[in-house]
């Protein structure tokens, strides 16, 4: 295994210990419940806003399921607050595309932050939904924010 694939997994397992965001809002304009139907993990996540803006001010979570699914929602939970919609769906997009690419290429850390951790899950294709589980949630979010 080399440095950096270690290094990755061990931002996986601190985050798996260590949950950013979790918990529940007091205040949330928008909420999403997702479940991955293969695992049985579930999370629901919800997003305030700024008031009269686009922009995130806080982004909470709760679930249960494996590490990955609970690392990758505490991953987002950090790297959410301050965007605005379109730049979350941006960091989606790309996170969705790193997930596809099998392990191939080199996902772009500055768009990404942590969530780049997750480029090694892209090669177990039953661990992707995990993986993707609250970036979809977030998804559901944007939407009902539209």
């Amino acid at each position: 295994m080399s440095g950096l694939d270690s290094l990755y997994q061990q931002v996986i397992l601190d985050h798996s210990k260590q949950l950013s965001g979790f918990g529940e809002l007091e205040r949330a304009d928008a909420e999403r419940f997702e479940r991955n139907p293969t695992c049985g993990d579930e999370i629901t996540l919800q997003v305030a806003l700024e008031p009269g803006t686009d922009r995130i001010a806080s982004f909470g979570w709760q679930g249960r399921g494996c590490s990955i699914s609970m690392a990758s929602a505490s991953v987002l939970s950090e790297l959410a607050p301050g965007l605005t919609m379109p730049e979350l769906q941006s960091r989606v997009d790309a996170f969705r595309e790193m997930l596809r690419s099998r392990g191939v290429g080199e996902p772009d850390e500055e768009i990404l932050g942590d969530a780049v951790a997750f480029q090694g899950v892209a090669k177990y294709v039953m661990r992707i939904k995990c993986a993707m589980l609250a970036w979809v949630a977030a998804e559901g979010c944007m939407v009902q924010l539209r």
